[in-house]
């Protein structure tokens, strides 16, 4: 059965009885309603096969591969699907979710909404209640949880609730969690599988591991193949949601999207002693009620009422002997961001900031293009300045229209 993704808040039907060891009964729907008829073909593993007719739905164990770990990889990308419902809340937290299964049956679904918050194994278990996770098997997507921080231990919640398998998508690089939620578990009798659609999984917090082994955001370069003269005010929402910060020259003209989203990026505008163009900030960002910071250098001429102005209108300004994208990171680092995405819109915003003068391997992890569809078929990496960036693993989605976002992580700089 096809993978369908439903709100988990539409209601399970009751199983009213049994007919042999692999076949159920349900009646007493109203089977013109599609939404029933969908919750129902989501809650049941793919190995099951539904038929409709009359006022009953008769579900019928299909052949296949015994044991749960048939299906666990269709559950694990459910779990991914869960977590990304809340892109651009969790930071510094990871984006998790979790879905518990009993008897082939999804019966709780769950995921970490914010920092602070439950996280996804226990919006799960309340989901199903206490009954159905008895000796159920729960599905999260990263290793859960075995200490003490803002909430209390997830490994607790599982075991007390009497679940009896965890399949993990992938161990938390955190060290303080790094396996000891896998022990914990195992030591209180629970089976636990972990590796299940790993790379989905790291793919899901590419920026969470890479702050967790590296101890430094993760870095992606937005670079646009358009004409500078071209008015570009059709940025990706999502890449504004996947990350902590935004860093753009004070020249740009580029318009962001607004956020209806509680949380929302920090916005770096560069401004250093090369620009002699007036610091003033873009109304749609004041409107937006984004918090904005001006990076300055010391050398850089600021009129009193300038600077007043600005501080009225809640902007901070962050003065540096130089700009660079070693300060920027550092900053963006003590603030306990996760991720920056640098936006490019044509080579003289590099040349005026000079912020990637210096790049070297390892400083930028990612990039993605604005381009127009059909002229990325040879694209290889990028020049910034005298700098080339060459990718791997590229990607491409339309976005809009005729535009493309272009993917690619970074594997040297030349």
């Amino acid at each position: 059965m096809n993978h369908i993704n439903i709100s988990p808040a539409i209601p399970v039907p009751n199983v009213i009885s049994v007919v042999g060891p692999r076949r159920l009964l349900v009646g007493h729907l109203n089977l013109s309603n599609r939404s029933c008829k969908l919750a129902l073909s989501w809650r049941l593993r793919p190995s099951v096969l539904v038929r409709y007719g009359g006022d009953n739905i008769e579900i019928v164990e299909k052949r296949g591969k015994d044991g749960d770990e048939a299906d666990d990889g269709f559950y694990m990308i459910r779990c991914v699907e869960l977590a990304r419902k809340a892109v651009g809340c969790t930071s510094p937290n990871p984006m998790v979710g979790c879905v518990i299964v009993k008897d082939g049956i999804v019966v709780g679904e769950g995921f970490h909404p914010k920092a602070g918050q439950p996280h996804a194994e226990v919006f799960a278990l309340r989901d199903a209640g206490e009954v159905a996770a008895m000796n159920s098997t729960a599905y999260v997507s990263l290793e859960p949880c075995n200490h003490y921080g803002r909430t209390p231990p997830c490994t607790e919640s599982l075991i007390r609730a009497g679940v009896k398998r965890v399949v993990v998508g992938m161990v938390d690089p955190n060290p303080i969690v790094a396996s000891k939620g896998v022990e914990k578990l195992r030591e209180a009798g629970i089976s636990v599988s972990v590796g299940i659609e790993e790379l989905l999984c790291r793919k899901l917090n590419e920026a969470y591991i890479h702050k967790m082994l590296n101890g430094k955001p993760f870095v992606t370069l937005r670079y646009s193949l358009q004409s500078a003269d071209v008015t570009v005010g059709k940025m990706d929402p999502q890449l504004l949601r996947e990350n902590d910060c935004i860093v753009i020259s004070s020249k740009s003209k580029m318009l962001l999207p607004l956020l209806q989203e509680r949380k929302k990026p920090l916005i770096i505008i560069v401004h250093n002693c090369k620009d002699s163009s007036p610091l003033c900030v873009p109304a749609f960002l004041m409107d937006d009620m984004t918090r904005v910071v001006f990076f300055l250098e010391k050398n850089s001429v600021i009129e009193p009422d300038m600077e007043s102005n600005l501080k009225k209108q809640g902007v901070e300004m962050v003065v540096f002997d130089e700009i660079n994208l070693y300060s920027i990171i550092e900053y963006c680092s003590g603030q306990g961001m996760c991720s920056i995405l640098f936006d490019l819109l044509d080579r003289d915003d590099v040349d005026c900031c000079g912020v990637l003068e210096s790049i070297v391997d390892g400083d930028v992890q990612k990039v993605v293009v604005e381009a127009v569809e059909g002229e990325t078929e040879q694209f290889w990496g990028i020049k910034v300045g005298r700098k080339t960036l060459k990718v791997k693993n590229v990607q491409v989605k339309s976005v809009e229209e005729d535009r493309v976002l272009v993917e690619g992580y970074v594997s040297q700089i030349l």
